[in-house]
């Protein structure tokens, strides 16, 4: 983007940003988490619902109290608590392979050594693992490690097209670059937080709620 393009969508994105505030509020800031904890949730996430997601997620650490009984034990077993959240012999392959590739190179199965590098030092770390991408990775930066990143899911690329700040024929790979400079500075947490809940409870995949919606003065899609 040339100088002039970033400023207009910039602007346009500042806006959004302070409409949804008003709407939805300010999301606040959960204490520390422990980084494999927000890791593996990241990766139950992955093409499924959060409501399918926190079940897998419960069944994995009331049948795993510990990571290191995922090595330990069966993968059969791991895959039956995975069921709930779709995808459950892929994502146990993930979670398995990570937690090797932990203990391999850490000794533990901690990610507690990431606080020490940088975000682009995460970034490279991390996206080197298989299934680990960038939605990923920006979700462990942003609510695991509090930096200033901004994980592009499906309900953010989705009201991104609709309200014409990111592109139509870009895909959620792209866009995590294209909304580097147009995020407010402080406040990724809030328009991450909030455009999901209007992708949820208006801005919908399926008749979306545009009757009432607070944003159909800027929607190329309701306007269109």
């Amino acid at each position: 983007m040339r100088p002039p393009e970033i400023k207009g969508f910039q602007l346009k994105v500042r806006k959004i940003h302070s409409l949804l505030e008003r709407e939805y509020g300010l999301p606040k800031r959960k204490r520390e988490v422990d980084l494999l904890d927000v890791l593996v949730q990241t990766i139950l996430s992955q093409n499924t619902n959060d409501l399918n997601r926190d079940q897998a997620y419960q069944r994995l650490k009331s049948q795993f109290p510990r990571w290191d009984d995922i090595l330990t034990g069966k993968r059969r077993a791991l895959v039956e608590a995975l069921r709930p959240g779709g995808l459950a012999r892929q994502k146990a392959k993930r979670i398995i392979d990570i937690l090797h590739w932990l203990k391999k190179r850490e000794g533990k199965l901690s990610l507690a050594f990431l606080k020490e590098m940088d975000s682009e030092e995460v970034k490279e770390t991390l996206g080197s693992l298989k299934g680990v991408g960038p939605k990923t990775v920006h979700c462990l930066l942003l609510f695991g490690l509090g930096r200033e990143a901004f994980p592009v899911d499906t309900h953010i690329l989705r009201v991104g097209k609709r309200l014409g700040f990111i592109p139509k024929e870009m895909d959620a790979e792209e866009a995590h670059l294209w909304m580097i400079p147009l995020v407010p500075k402080g406040k990724a947490l809030s328009l991450h937080i909030n455009l999901i809940r209007h992708g949820r409870l208006a801005c919908r995949p399926n008749r979306p709620r545009c009757s009432g919606c607070f944003l159909t003065n800027m929607c190329i899609y309701f306007s269109g």
